[in-house]
Protein backbone atom coordinates (compact mmCIF):
# COMPACT_ATOMS: atom_id res chain seq x y z
CA UNK A 1 0.00 0.00 0.00
CA UNK A 2 1.38 3.38 -0.96
CA UNK A 3 0.49 6.72 0.49
CA UNK A 4 0.75 9.80 -1.66
CA UNK A 5 2.33 13.06 -0.51
CA UNK A 6 -0.96 14.96 -0.30
CA UNK A 7 -2.34 12.44 2.22
CA UNK A 8 0.80 12.66 4.34
CA UNK A 9 0.73 16.46 4.23
CA UNK A 10 -2.97 16.56 5.22
CA UNK A 11 -2.39 14.14 8.09
CA UNK A 12 0.66 16.07 9.28
CA UNK A 13 -1.27 19.34 9.14
CA UNK A 14 -4.22 17.94 11.08
CA UNK A 15 -1.96 16.44 13.74
CA UNK A 16 -0.15 19.77 14.10
CA UNK A 17 -3.51 21.52 14.53
CA UNK A 18 -4.52 19.00 17.18
CA UNK A 19 -1.25 19.55 19.09
CA UNK A 20 -1.69 23.33 18.83
CA UNK A 21 -5.27 23.06 20.06
CA UNK A 22 -4.19 20.94 23.04
CA UNK A 23 -1.40 23.40 23.88
CA UNK A 24 -3.88 26.28 23.74
CA UNK A 25 -6.21 24.43 26.11
CA UNK A 26 -3.35 23.73 28.55
CA UNK A 27 -2.34 27.38 28.48
CA UNK A 28 -5.89 28.49 29.26
CA UNK A 29 -6.07 26.02 32.15
CA UNK A 30 -2.80 27.39 33.55
CA UNK A 31 -4.21 30.92 33.42
CA UNK A 32 -7.41 29.74 35.11
CA UNK A 33 -5.33 28.29 37.97
CA UNK A 34 -3.27 31.47 38.22
CA UNK A 35 -6.36 33.69 38.19
CA UNK A 36 -8.07 31.55 40.82
CA UNK A 37 -5.00 31.80 43.05
CA UNK A 38 -4.88 35.61 42.67
CA UNK A 39 -8.60 35.97 43.40
CA UNK A 40 -8.38 33.61 46.39
CA UNK A 41 -5.34 35.41 47.77
CA UNK A 42 -7.05 38.80 47.44
CA UNK A 43 -10.18 37.49 49.14
CA UNK A 44 -8.06 36.00 51.92
CA UNK A 45 -6.30 39.32 52.57
CA UNK A 46 -9.65 41.07 52.92
CA UNK A 47 -11.04 38.42 55.28
CA UNK A 48 -7.93 38.42 57.49
CA UNK A 49 -8.31 42.20 57.82
CA UNK A 50 -11.99 41.76 58.80
CA UNK A 51 -11.11 39.16 61.44
CA UNK A 52 -8.31 41.34 62.83
CA UNK A 53 -10.68 44.30 63.15
CA UNK A 54 -13.27 42.16 64.94
CA UNK A 55 -10.78 40.47 67.27
CA UNK A 56 -8.62 43.50 68.08
CA UNK A 57 -10.59 46.67 67.31
CA UNK A 58 -8.33 48.84 69.47
CA UNK A 59 -5.09 47.62 67.86
CA UNK A 60 -5.98 47.77 64.17
CA UNK A 61 -5.47 51.19 62.68
CA UNK A 62 -5.90 51.33 58.93
CA UNK A 63 -7.61 54.60 58.05
CA UNK A 64 -7.18 54.21 54.28
CA UNK A 65 -8.22 50.53 54.32
CA UNK A 66 -4.96 49.51 52.66
CA UNK A 67 -5.54 45.79 53.22
CA UNK A 68 -8.88 45.95 51.44
CA UNK A 69 -7.34 47.93 48.58
CA UNK A 70 -4.46 45.45 48.40
CA UNK A 71 -6.84 42.47 48.44
CA UNK A 72 -9.10 44.14 45.89
CA UNK A 73 -6.12 44.73 43.64
CA UNK A 74 -5.32 41.01 43.66
CA UNK A 75 -8.94 40.13 42.91
CA UNK A 76 -9.02 42.66 40.07
CA UNK A 77 -5.74 41.33 38.70
CA UNK A 78 -7.08 37.77 38.79
CA UNK A 79 -10.26 38.75 36.95
CA UNK A 80 -8.27 40.77 34.40
CA UNK A 81 -5.84 37.88 33.84
CA UNK A 82 -8.72 35.48 33.25
CA UNK A 83 -10.44 37.86 30.84
CA UNK A 84 -7.24 38.41 28.85
CA UNK A 85 -6.52 34.66 28.82
CA UNK A 86 -9.97 33.88 27.41
CA UNK A 87 -9.53 36.53 24.70
CA UNK A 88 -6.11 35.15 23.83
CA UNK A 89 -7.50 31.58 23.80
CA UNK A 90 -10.33 32.49 21.40
CA UNK A 91 -7.96 34.32 19.07
CA UNK A 92 -5.56 31.40 19.01
CA UNK A 93 -8.36 28.89 18.29
CA UNK A 94 -9.67 30.97 15.41
CA UNK A 95 -6.13 31.21 14.08
CA UNK A 96 -5.72 27.41 14.26
CA UNK A 97 -9.01 26.84 12.38
CA UNK A 98 -7.92 28.89 9.37
CA UNK A 99 -6.65 26.95 6.37
CA UNK A 100 -3.73 29.30 5.85
CA UNK A 101 -1.93 29.77 9.16
CA UNK A 102 -0.39 33.18 9.60
CA UNK A 103 1.62 33.64 12.77
CA UNK A 104 0.85 36.62 14.94
CA UNK A 105 2.47 37.15 18.30
CA UNK A 106 0.13 36.46 21.22
CA UNK A 107 -0.74 39.05 23.82
CA UNK A 108 2.21 39.47 26.21
CA UNK A 109 -0.08 38.28 29.01
CA UNK A 110 2.65 37.12 31.39
CA UNK A 111 4.53 40.39 31.00
CA UNK A 112 1.41 42.48 31.64
CA UNK A 113 0.57 40.44 34.76
CA UNK A 114 4.16 40.72 36.03
CA UNK A 115 4.09 44.50 35.62
CA UNK A 116 0.73 44.80 37.40
CA UNK A 117 1.97 42.57 40.23
CA UNK A 118 5.00 44.83 40.50
CA UNK A 119 2.71 47.83 40.96
CA UNK A 120 0.63 46.01 43.57
CA UNK A 121 3.81 45.00 45.40
CA UNK A 122 5.09 48.57 45.38
CA UNK A 123 1.77 49.77 46.78
CA UNK A 124 1.99 47.16 49.54
CA UNK A 125 5.56 48.14 50.35
CA UNK A 126 4.69 51.84 50.50
CA UNK A 127 1.66 51.06 52.68
CA UNK A 128 3.76 49.07 55.14
CA UNK A 129 6.54 51.66 55.33
CA UNK A 130 4.26 54.65 55.86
Amino acid sequence: MTVDNSTVKLLTTELARERSHAATERTLMAWIRTSLALIGFGFGIGKVQDYMEMAYPERVSDPIHGARIFGGAFITLGVLALLMAVIQHRRRLSQIKKDEFVYSAPLPLSEVMAELLLLIGLFGLIHILL
